[in-house]
C-alpha cells in the first residue's frame, strides 16, 4: 500500500473517531500524521513531552483553545470509539454506491478548504460524479431557514438557476426550504460540471432527510453530496453546525436569502465572515419573521444586499480566488417581525455539553458507558456534562440511566 494510501485509510478511521472540528485531534495529525496520529490515538504508539508541546504550540498557532487538558484527557475521550473503528468497511460502503474518500494531497482535493486552517476537515466521503470541485471563485454558498415562504422559495430558485447558467456551482446543505430550492434551481440551470454541492452534516449513505431523497440522489448523478464523517454517522444538531464551515470555505461568497432570527443559516455566515469571505443577504418585509435574520446580517454583519443574480456574480467576480445547519435548529417561533427573543437555555452550552446533549435519547434512556460512545468524550466529562445538563432540566436521571430534559 502506497504512503497516500495508507495515509486515507488512516484519515477515514480517525475520521469515525473524532468528532468534526476536535482541536486536539486535528492538531494531532498536523504534527503527527495521520497515521502516526491514528497509531497513538488508539494506544498503539506512545508519546513523549515533546509531542505535547507540538500539540499546544499547533493549538495556539491554529486558534485552538488557549488550554487544553493534556493528551491523555483526549486518549480516555476517544478510547470508547476504538473498538467500532473499520475504515476498509467504511471504504467499501463508500465504493459499493459510487462514491470515494478524497484528503488533502489529491488532485481532487478543494484547496480553499485550506483557509480553515486548524479546522480544515480530515478527509470527505464524496458520493456523486467523479470531476474536480470547483474553486472558490466558481461557487457560491445558498443557504436560508428551513420554513421558507414562497418569496424565498422564488428567490433562492431564481438565483439558483441564474449562477449555474453563468456556470456558478450552488453549494447548500441538502435541508427542507432554502437549501432545497437552492439544489433544484441548479439542478435546472446547470449547463455543465458540478452545477450543485450538498455539504450533509451526517454520513452519505444515507439521504437526510428522508423527505428530500430523491432530491439529493439527482443532486449525487449531476453534481456532488459530501460529508466529513462516515457512513452511518447520524446528523446530530452539532454536526449541523460544524458542516456550515464547510459550506462557507468552498464558496467565494455565502447568501442568505431568508433566515429568522436565530437561524442557523446565520451560523454560516459568521463561518464565511470568520475565514474572509463575503457574505450576503436579501432584503425582506419588516413584517416578516423569515427575513429578520436577514436584516440583522445587514445591521449588525456588515452584509451586502443583493437583490439579483448579477450582483451575487459581481461580488464573487470581485472576490477572485481566495488563498444550515440551515434552518432554525433551535425551534423558534417568532411571532412579531424582527423583535429578538431570549437566549435558549442551551446557548451558553459548553462545545462538549452539546454534543452530550445531542447524545442524548429523547424517550428511552442510556447509560454512561453507551453515551461515552455515542458522544465521543471520556467517562468523567459524561458523568459531569450530565450533571451540569442535569442542573439546567436539559437532562433526567431515571434509576441510574438518562435521557433529555424537558427543557431540551
Amino acid at each position: 500500500m502506497s504512503a497516500q494510501e495508507k495515509d486515507r485509510v488512516a484519515r477515514a478511521a480517525l475520521s469515525r473517531l473524532m468528532e468534526p472540528q476536535d482541536s486536539v485531534g486535528l492538531a494531532l495529525v498536523q504534527v503527527a500524521g495521520a497515521v502516526d496520529a491514528l497509531g497513538i490515538a488508539t494506544g498503539e504508539l506512545g508519546i513523549g513531552p515533546a509531542m505535547e508541546q507540538e500539540i499546544s504550540a499547533a493549538l495556539r498557532d491554529g486558534g485552538g483553545p488557549a488550554t487544553w487538558a493534556g493528551l491523555q484527557d483526549s486518549l480516555r475521550r476517544w478510547a470508547p470509539r476504538v473498538a467500532d473503528l473499520a475504515p476498509d468497511r467504511d471504504l467499501e460502503t463508500l465504493r459499493r454506491l459510487g462514491g470515494r474518500l478524497i484528503i488533502p494531497g489529491d488532485d481532487l482535493w478543494p484547496g480553499q478548504l485550506a483557509d480553515l486552517g486548524l479546522q480544515e476537515p480530515l478527509c470527505l466521503w464524496w458520493r456523486g460524479l467523479e470531476q474536480e470541485l470547483p474553486s472558490a471563485g466558481r461557487a457560491i454558498a445558498l443557504v436560508g431557514s428551513r420554513d421558507s415562504t414562497s418569496y424565498g422559495a422564488s428567490v433562492t430558485g431564481d438565483f439558483a438557476f441564474g449562477l449555474a447558467q453563468r456556470g456558478f456551482s450552488v453549494v447548500s446543505g441538502g435541508a427542507y426550504g432554502i437549501d432545497a430550492h437552492a439544489h433544484r434551481g441548479a439542478l435546472n440551470g446547470g449547463v455543465a460540471g458540478l452545477p450543485t454541492i450538498a455539504v450533509m452534516a451526517g454520513g452519505v449513505d444515507r439521504f437526510y432527510p428522508s423527505g428530500n431523497e430523491d432530491l439529493l440522489r439527482a443532486v449525487a448523478a449531476q453534481g456532488a453530496v459530501i460529508s466529513e464523517v462516515p457512513p452511518g454517522s447520524a446528523p446530530t444538531r452539532y454536526r449541523f453546525l460544524q458542516r456550515n464551515r464547510l459550506i462557507a470555505a468552498l464558496a467565494s461568497a455565502t447568501v442568505v436569502v431568508e433566515a429568522r432570527w436565530r437561524s442557523g443559516a446565520l451560523n454560516t455566515a459568521h463561518h464565511a465572515e470568520s475565514i474572509g469571505r463575503v457574505v450576503a443577504a436579501v432584503p425582506g418585509s419588516i413584517h416578516s419573521a423569515n427575513s429578520a435574520g436577514c436584516h440583522r446580517l445587514f445591521r449588525d454583519g456588515g452584509a451586502v444586499c443583493v437583490t439579483d443574480v448579477g450582483e451575487i456574480a459581481e461580488l464573487a467576480g470581485a472576490i477572485g480566488e481566495f488563498g444550515s445547519q440551515d434552518g432554525d435548529h433551535n425551534g423558534n417561533k417568532e411571532r412579531n417581525g424582527n423583535k429578538k427573543q431570549g437566549a435558549a437555555v442551551h446557548d451558553g452550552l459548553s462545545l462538549e455539553d452539546l454534543i452530550l446533549l445531542d447524545a442524548l435519547p429523547l424517550r428511552s434512556t442510556s447509560s454512561v458507558e453507551k453515551l461515552t460512545v455515542v458522544a465521543g468524550l471520556g467517562p468523567e466529562a459524561v458523568r459531569a456534562g450530565l450533571g451540569r445538563l442535569g442542573l439546567l432540566g436539559l437532562a433526567v436521571s431515571e434509576r441510574g440511566a438518562w435521557k433529555r430534559g424537558k427543557n431540551a
